[in-house]
C-alpha cells in the first residue's frame, strides 16, 4: 500500500511549487534523530543523521502535495496522503521522525497554514457533543459498518488497545488479557451490578457478564454497534445478564456497583469533561469503582492539542479530543468525589494494537473494496493507524488505566479477591 505506483503522466511543478517547496525544506532543515529523504520532479534532498534508527524516504508524485502543506500544515499534508499525492516507504516511522521534531512541526503550522487552521477550528466547533451532535459525530466514525471493522479487529471486536505481555503475544489473548484486566481490578464478583458507558460492539458486557457472573448494562449511541451487540448477547444466551441501552451517557440513570468505560472519553469533547465526571459518581453507588481505559496526551501539550484540530480530529474522529492525566483529574476534582487510588500506563500495547490492526487492514484491501470504500478511504485509514501507532511508539500519547472510587469504598469489604475469568 506505502509503494503505490504513481500515475504515468504526473503533474509538473511550477514556479509557485518551487517557492513552497525550498520554504519547507528550510523549515525542515534542522532535522535530528533520524534520516529523511525527500524525492520529486525537482530532485532529491537528504536531511538529518545518517547512521540514526530512524530512517524514511518520501516520494512526492504531485507538486499539489506544497500547496495542502502551506495552506494547512500537518492536516494538508495528511489530506494530501489521501489524495495520493505523496508515497512513503515506512508511515510509521516518518511519524515518530516528525514526533522527534515536534518544534519544527509546529513551525509548519504557522504563516499560511495558520489561516487554514483557523477554518479547521470552525469547522471543529460545529462538530460540538450535545446530544444530537454527539449522535452525528459517533455515526460518521463507527457506522461505517459493522463488516467493515470485522475485517481488522480481533473476534471479540473490541476496538480499544490490547494488553501485551511481549511482541509475540496474539491479538486475540492480548484482547482477552485487557478485559480480564479490567474486571479484576475492579474486583467483579457474582451479583454486582455494573454499568458500562460506550458499548463497542458488546465485548466487555458479553466477557464480563460470562466469565464474572456479573449484571452489565451497557449505552452506546451507535446504530451499527447496537444491533451486533444486542445479537452477540443473544447468541451468548446473557439476555438476563446484559440490558442494552441506546442512550446519551448523560440520560443513564440508577447507581451501580462498578462502572466501566473504556476509551470512551475521548469522544465526549474537552468541554463536557467535567460533565462526564458528575456522570461518573452519580452513577456510582457511595461505595463504588470505576475503571477508565483512556488515551493521553502529555500534560504540557494538552491545552495545544485541544485548542488545535489535527488529522484524527478532520478525517477519522470529528468531536474527539485526547485528554491529558491532570485534565481528567482537575475535572474529577471540580465535578465529583471521585478518588484515584491506581493508575497505569500501557502505551507500547497500543502500539502493537495499531500494528497488529494496520497489518490486518492492508492484508484485507480486496475485502475493503468489495464493501465499496475506495482508494481514497483506504489511504486515509492507512495513514490514521500508522500516525497513531508511531504517537504511541514516541510516547506522545498513552493510554491509562485509571481506578477511581467513590469515598465510601474500603477495599478490605472485598473477599473474593482477584479473578482470572
Amino acid at each position: 500500500m506505502n509503494e503505490m505506483t504513481p500515475s504515468a503522466t504526473l503533474p509538473q511543478p511550477g514556479t509557485l511549487d518551487a517557492f513552497l517547496r525550498r520554504r519547507l525544506l528550510a523549515q525542515l532543515a534542522p532535522l535530528h534523530n533520524g534520516r529523511l529523504c525527500v524525492r520529486d520532479a525537482f530532485g532529491e534532498v537528504q536531511l538529518g543523521n545518517a547512521g540514526s534508527d530512524l530512517q524514511v524516504t518520501v516520494t512526492i508524485d504531485d507538486p499539489a502535495f506544497y500547496r495542502k502543506v502551506a495552506a494547512n500544515g500537518s492536516v494538508g499534508a495528511g489530506e494530501s496522503y489521501i489524495n495520493g499525492n505523496w508515497r512513503c516507504d515506512d508511515l510509521v516511522a516518518l511519524v515518530q521522525l516528525l514526533v522527534r521534531n515536534r518544534d519544527l512541526l509546529d513551525g509548519m503550522e504557522r504563516g499560511p497554514a495558520r489561516i487554514g487552521g483557523w477554518l479547521l477550528r470552525g469547522w471543529n466547533r460545529l462538530r460540538r457533543n450535545s446530544r444530537e451532535g454527539s449522535r452525528r459525530n459517533i455515526a460518521a466514525h463507527y457506522d461505517l459498518g459493522n463488516d467493515f471493522f470485522a475485517l481488522f479487529l480481533s473476534p471479540d471486536l473490541m476496538y480499544s488497545s490490547a494488553l501485551f505481555t511481549d511482541a509475540g503475544d496474539s491479538l486475540e489473548s492480548a484482547s482477552r488479557r485487557k478485559l480480564d484486566r479490567i474486571c479484576q481490578q475492579l474486583r467483579l464478583q457474582p451479583g454486582d451490578r455494573v454499568v458500562e458507558i460506550g458499548t463497542g460492539w458488546g465485548g466487555f458486557a458479553v466477557h464480563a457478564a460470562q466469565h464474572y457472573g456479573c449484571h452489565v448494562t451497557t449505552t452506546t449511541i451507535s446504530a451499527e454497534q447496537h444491533a451486533l451487540a444486542a445479537q452477540r448477547v443473544r447468541e451468548a444466551g446473557l439476555q438476563d445478564r446484559v440490558t442494552l441501552l441506546m442512550q446519551d451517557y448523560r440520560d443513564l440513570q440508577g447507581q451501580f456497583d462498578k462502572l466501566v468505560s473504556i476509551e470512551m472519553i475521548e469522544a465526549i469533547g474537552a468541554e463536557y469533561l467535567d460533565t462526564y465526571m458528575a456522570t461518573l459518581q452519580r452513577l456510582l453507588k457511595p461505595d463504588g469503582l470505576a475503571l477508565l481505559q483512556a488515551i493521553t496526551i502529555e500534560d504540557q501539550r494538552y491545552e495545544q492539542a485541544r485548542r488545535s484540530v489535527d488529522y484524527i480530529k478532520r478525517f477519522v474522529f470529528p468531536g474527539s479530543f485526547i485528554p491529558s492525566i491532570n485534565a481528567i483529574l482537575a475535572a474529577k476534582t471540580r465535578a465529583s468525589d471521585l478518588q484515584l487510588i491506581a493508575q497505569r500506563d500501557f502505551g507500547h500495547s497500543y502500539a502493537l494494537t495499531l500494528r497488529a490492526w494496520r497489518q490486518r487492514f492492508l492484508a484485507q484491501l480486496p475485502a475493503v473494496h468489495a464493501q465499496g470504500f475506495d482508494e481514497r478511504f483506504c489511504r486515509l485509514w492507512e495513514f490514521y493507524l500508522a500516525y497513531c501507532e508511531g504517537g504511541f511508539l514516541e510516547r506522545s500519547i498513552g493510554v491509562s488505566h485509571l481506578l477511581l472510587a467513590r469515598p465510601g469504598y474500603r477495599p478490605e469489604a472485598d473477599s473474593h479477591g482477584e479473578r482470572t475469568g
